[in-house]
């Protein structure tokens, strides 16, 4: 992950403020990836969480509802809240657990952001413009056969991909998120990395994608494939359970 505040030359510092919801997040995220409230387990009431971590309903409400657009819970009408997806502990490796919430954050709003920014590159991109994407992937070709991670070669495709857009305010937003985008991408890249080194294949294929509907000038399809990529990338960070992870064993 890079290091630093993130902040860039005529940027103020980002600055968070650690909420009650947030705290609450946190340690109902916790009991679920140590698995002490399982996959299909209903969590208990709103009250009887309020009182356990000695906040107002409200609080529980919003860090219920981030736990829902995350995926990680559902709620059944008349019924309450129940766990619909538990993540690997070995998550835990590489981001703490406080992080996650954020981390989803940015995932959903690059979704937006550089899908508009592929639809532009397509529309804008010149022969310069695709060597330097095609460049950037096969740095990342020759990282998938050394079974690196590749983390910053992979922060470098999307900034191709956004100064072929040809307005500084892409390429500007993404060097003001690095830290936040390469944290996202060292944690999904682990995870595909220690289940299988094709996972990571199937990332560069999804990266391919991009680039081809890029060459091809077709900004609808590249506006797809890299919302895809990413609402892929995001869901692989609360993707499946793996029973061996305690034990030391391969993981799926």
């Amino acid at each position: 992950m890079a290091g630093g505040s993130g902040a860039k030359p005529g940027y103020p510092a980002p600055q968070r403020h650690y909420t009650l919801a947030d705290s609450v997040y946190e340690q109902i995220l916790s009991d679920i990836v140590d698995g002490v409230l399982p996959e299909n387990a209903r969590l208990p009431a709103e009250g009887a969480l309020a009182e356990r971590f000695g906040v107002s309903r409200p609080v529980v409400r919003e860090a219920l509802a981030r736990l829902r657009d995350d995926g990680i819970v559902v709620s059944r009408r008349g019924s309450g809240s129940y766990v619909a997806a538990r993540p690997s502990r070995v998550v835990r490796a590489f981001a703490p657990l406080s992080s996650i919430a954020d981390m989803q954050r940015c995932f959903e709003f690059r979704v937006g952001l550089e899908g508009e920014a592929a639809r532009q590159a397509a529309l804008r991109r010149n022969d310069e413009d695709i060597a330097r994407i095609k460049a950037a992937l096969a740095t990342l070709d020759e990282i998938l056969v050394t079974t690196s991670l590749g983390v910053e070669e992979d922060y470098q495709f999307h900034l191709a991909v956004a100064a072929a857009t040809h307005n500084r305010f892409y390429v500007g937003t993404l060097e003001f998120l690095h830290e936040s985008i390469t944290t996202g991408m060292n944690l999904t890249r682990n995870l595909s990395l220690r289940r299988s080194s094709e996972r990571l294949r199937v990332v560069q294929n999804e990266h391919y994608e991009v680039m081809t509907a890029i060459v091809a000038g077709e900004g609808e399809g590249a506006a797809r494939a890299m919302r895809a990529h990413l609402e892929n990338a995001r869901r692989r960070v609360f993707e499946g359970v793996d029973n061996d992870d305690a034990t030391g064993g391969a993981l799926r």
